[in-house]
């Protein structure tokens, strides 16, 4: 395994091409609920003051009128995709009055379904698809598992570096379709390995009994409202989260472009015998887009996307098969509740080393067993991944300890740690490998091991522990200045997502059963 990383990276340091990977692109999307001052989801609509939820770039909604995305642009310095998050929240705190932000990924105290109301977007066609499409996740899914919060991380190399690569791979086909096929090589690797961030970052091992309505799942009583698992890491990505049941059966390739866009768009397509039961349009009340498997490709839940920047009112998958893989996103990553924004600059500088391991080496096709190995694993590790003695899987049915198959990654990720190290010249990114491996070792260590530890120390349940951290992020956010530039630029960028939402809703639009019909039928075409 360490072999094929470790001879490509060598390739590129003895060809003096190190230096190109310092072109790469990041960008973040934050989710946090707005709660009352009680801990409670706030019941209040999207505040004026952040725009229109619809055409804001950088302030949203996700699933809820009160669940927030914030959105970075993509910049090739990490540290500017924090600031720029750092700043949304100075911001945003200044809109919404006493309200908080949650800082864990688990929601408050759920007052079942009713109480998490569906963002609204406003009656522009695009707008009202949003929000059908949001009805029937809730008609599918159940609003609960809707109200999670984390962060997803956007990523690309630079095409340099690719180039590079493709060089020393003496790969003679067309740049795009290889930067597709090492994008998915990297997808591949991140499915397999991707367990990792669960067990070193992973900050969900409890939830307030409220958000299963009291039903225990499997689960030990941590206190009177607060259910866990002695060893959880992340239960965000558990079985009660997004690595839910109901697409258990969902069969979607990782070994191609082509592959994925047809299983994907064969999902999106597919009649389901229980969604057909629920109907589309009942009494004149519009209650999801379509029947099929899936009403559109956002509805898969996985732990990383292939992504191409789509044109207006395009498909995703259209996107894809069009351009071909421009970046990944990856969507393994609870909120920090240790961190004002939820994440910190370390945890993206170990992302970065994960990435470039997964984009050199060898990774071959997965087929279904596989895939159901890939799946077990990452469900292990978000309800037991600090158990000492949990195996997982590794091919053939071999089971291997979590902490030995560690050790042996962070072995192999020391080649792409000291790349990335040669080109900011400072250890930084060896000194952080070094500081999450000490996590492997010692799981009292994980961010999931610290929130169980201190609402022990506190005699906290876990929305107490929530609101507390919550309370302090928000006094600190609140606090810190914000330049005048940045306060211009998001009032003005509130202003103008406001006028452009009411174009929107002005202009002259065809029915809503004929926009659908329109938006469904895009077929992919081969531009790349």
């Amino acid at each position: 395994m360490r072999e094929s990383a470790d001879r490509r990276t060598r390739a590129l340091q003895a060809a003096g091409e190190r230096g190109l990977i310092a072109g790469r692109r990041v960008g973040l999307e934050k989710e946090s609920l707005r709660v009352s001052r009680d801990g409670r989801i706030a019941q209040t609509p999207h505040p004026e003051g952040l725009g229109s939820a619809l055409t804001h770039d950088e302030i949203t909604t996700d699933y809820s009128e009160a669940l927030l995305e914030f959105v970075t642009p993509a910049f090739d310095d990490p540290a500017a995709a924090l600031q720029r998050l750092s700043e949304l929240h100075r911001y945003t705190y200044r809109q919404i009055g006493d309200e908080l932000l949650w800082a864990t990924s688990m929601p408050c105290i759920v007052g079942g379904d009713a109480s998490i109301p569906i963002a609204d977007y406003g009656h522009s066609n695009i707008g009202w698809m949003k929000h059908v499409y949001r009805r029937g996740l809730d008609w599918r899914y159940g609003r609960s598992m809707q109200a999670i919060a984390g962060i997803h991380f956007n990523y690309s190399f630079s095409e340099e570096f690719l180039r590079a690569v493709q060089a020393q791979s003496a790969d003679r086909r067309d740049f795009a379709s290889f930067r597709s096929d090492i994008y998915f090589r990297l997808i591949r690797n991140f499915q397999r390995y991707g367990w990792l961030l669960p067990y070193l970052m992973g900050a969900s091992p409890a939830i307030c009994k409220s958000f299963t309505g009291g039903r225990n799942i499997d689960f030990d009583a941590f206190s009177t409202h607060t259910f866990y698992t002695p060893y959880a890491t992340s239960l965000r990505m558990s079985d009660i989260g997004y690595k839910n049941n109901a697409q258990a059966a969902l069969e979607v390739s990782y070994n191609d472009l082509e592959s994925y866009v047809a299983s994907l768009r064969a999902a999106i397509n597919t009649p389901d015998p229980e969604y057909s039961r629920i109907g589309t349009r009942v009494d004149g009340e519009w209650r999801q887009l379509n029947t099929n498997v899936l009403q559109i490709e956002n509805e898969y839940y996985s732990f990383v996307r292939p992504k191409a920047r789509a044109r207006s009112g395009e498909q995703p998958t259209c996107a894809l098969h069009r351009a071909g893989v421009e970046y990944v996103e990856i969507r393994a990553l609870d909120l920090d509740p240790f961190s004002p924004i939820g994440i910190e600059d370390e945890q993206i500088a170990f992302l970065e080393i994960l990435l470039l391991f997964c984009l050199l080496e060898d990774s071959p096709p997965i087929d279904a067993a596989e895939q159901n190995q890939i799946n077990a694993n990452q469900g292990l590790v978000a309800r037991a991944g600090r158990d000492p003695a949990l195996t997982l899987y590794r091919g053939n049915g071999e089971r291997v300890g979590l902490r030995q198959w560690a050790r042996e990654l962070f072995d192999a990720m020391a080649g792409p740690a000291e790349l990335l190290d040669e080109v900011h010249d400072d250890g930084r990114y060896r000194e952080i490998l070094a500081h999450y491996r000490a996590r492997v070792e010692n799981a009292d260590d994980t961010p999931s091991a610290r929130v169980l530890r201190e609402m022990r120390d506190n005699g906290e349940e876990f929305v107490e522990f929530a609101l507390r951290v919550s309370q302090t992020h928000a006094e600190t956010l609140r606090q810190a200045p914000i330049s005048p530039a940045a306060l211009s630029r998001l009032q003005n960028a509130a202003a103008a997502s406001l006028a452009e939402q009411s174009r929107l809703e002005a202009a002259p639009e065809p029915p809503f059963e004929e926009f659908l019909q329109s938006y469904f039928a895009q077929a992919p075409t081969n531009g790349y």
